[in-house]
């Protein structure tokens, strides 16, 4: 019974280094180009801004590189625990392209993106890429001591090791081994190590508390403000609605009073015509009530009102939901309707035949992702729809990132604190 939990243990250890060179390595990779690519844009977009073109091209170019930050701070979280929470000023939704650039450049997250992109590309590629070099290059030190070192008639430098023969052959070898044995202990934290570093350049500094103060300023107004204009439209459809079919069904019953002796056939039709306006009132009721708060999600939790949701859609819709217990019910009201707003930009705007939602709970975060096969290109925006989602979040300290390359597929992954 030892025996196999140690091997058991070994296995999984094994799986963790393997699959931190393989994060470290993919990190790598896709980092280096993207930082390098975000960085010269930015620095052409903002040089022609004195001629004009680049009113219209920075907020474009911005907001990728803001969409690339918030990509490795989904990473960081996922793969490192590391948090790395987005502070970055809301805009006019109507702002025109002058007031957005200047807006962006205005803002200090905004330079703490472009600080960060310079490292990224060195720093960062170096950390990254340590642990699958960790983990690789000891097979070159066993690959020379079988025989490889006889493919170089000069010699060969592994290390600090002169291979010149097959004893110093096993000299790399042994090298080799002692790295791997490092890589046992390294490897994942090396990985650490990169988004720790992303977290002091892309991290608030000295000014957090300040920041954090007008960041909850800000949301707190964006809740008051969403709060009003939510209790004009339950007032609103109120009025049109259930109210306007009450007074009419109230009406008909004083009709049918006056009518039932003299004309009971004709109060019998107005019965009928009371008992459908009153089913249907009773019907815009449950609607509105749906709404405000749906029975669903106060019954029986977050998992199964999206499942009901999901159920509604004219998409074929997959929902896997790992929830340990029940969220408070604000944190799960705010993950409801953001959940269901994402969902319904796809259905309008993807072109997608298919729909996945995953929600989970990991340290402390309500994480739901909603993934479609659809056309991509979704952007966090004016007019978007998603900004409404992350200013949601933001009430909670939440965190939107959006990943729709054009041609899709489109990922957008949600997190709320919650206990």
């Amino acid at each position: 019974m030892t025996m196999d939990t140690k091997n058991g243990s070994g296995r999984t250890t094994g799986r963790g280094i393997g699959l931190a060179a393989v994060r470290g390595l993919a990190l790598a990779l896709v980092s280096l180009p993207g930082a390098v690519l975000c960085f010269c844009l930015s620095l052409v977009s903002i040089a022609l801004i004195p001629i004009g073109v680049g009113i219209v091209t920075t907020p474009y170019v911005l907001t990728g590189v803001r969409a690339f930050a918030n990509s490795r701070r989904v990473l960081a979280a996922e793969w490192g625990g590391v948090r790395i929470p987005p502070a970055y000023r809301p805009l006019p939704e109507d702002a025109n392209p002058w007031a957005r650039t200047f807006g962006m450049l205005r803002d200090p997250a905004t330079w703490r993106d472009l600080r960060w992109l310079p490292v990224d590309m060195t720093a960062g590629f170096v950390t990254a890429m340590l642990p699958a070099v960790l983990l690789l290059y000891p097979l070159e030190g066993f690959a020379l001591a079988i025989g490889l070192w006889r493919v170089f008639p000069d010699g060969y430098w592994y290390g600090f090791v002169p291979v010149t023969g097959q004893a110093s052959a096993f000299g790399a070898a042994a090298l080799g081994l002692v790295l791997l044995f490092l890589a046992h202990f390294l490897t994942p934290r090396l990985l650490g190590v990169h988004f720790r570093l992303t977290r002091a350049v892309l991290g608030s500094d000295q000014g957090e508390l300040a920041e954090r103060v007008r960041v909850l300023t800000e949301t707190r107004r964006d809740a008051v403000d969403t709060s009003a204009a939510e209790l004009r439209r339950i007032e609103r459809d109120l009025h049109d609605g259930a109210q306007a079919r009450l007074v009419a069904v109230g009406m008909d019953l004083g009709t049918i009073e006056a009518l039932l002796d003299k004309d009971p056939a004709r109060a019998k039709e107005l019965i009928a015509q009371a008992r459908k306006s009153s089913v249907e009132a009773l019907t815009e009721l449950r609607e509105l009530v749906r709404g405000i708060h749906p029975p669903v999600l106060a019954e029986r939790g977050l998992g199964d009102a999206v499942r009901a949701l999901a159920l509604r859609l004219p998409v074929a819709t997959e929902v896997s939901v790992d929830l340990p217990g029940r969220a408070e019910a604000p944190v799960e009201s705010a993950a409801y309707f953001a959940v269901s707003e994402v969902l319904t930009n796809a259905v309008k705007h993807s072109d997608a035949d298919r729909i996945w939602v995953d929600l989970h709970r990991t340290d402390g975060m309500l994480r739901a992702t909603v993934t479609d096969n659809g056309k991509g290109g979704a952007v966090i925006g004016a007019g978007s729809g998603l900004a409404g989602v992350e200013r949601r979040l933001g009430t909670f300290d939440g965190v939107l990132a959006v990943s729709s390359p054009v041609g899709g597929p489109t990922m957008v992954t949600m997190e709320i604190p919650c206990a």
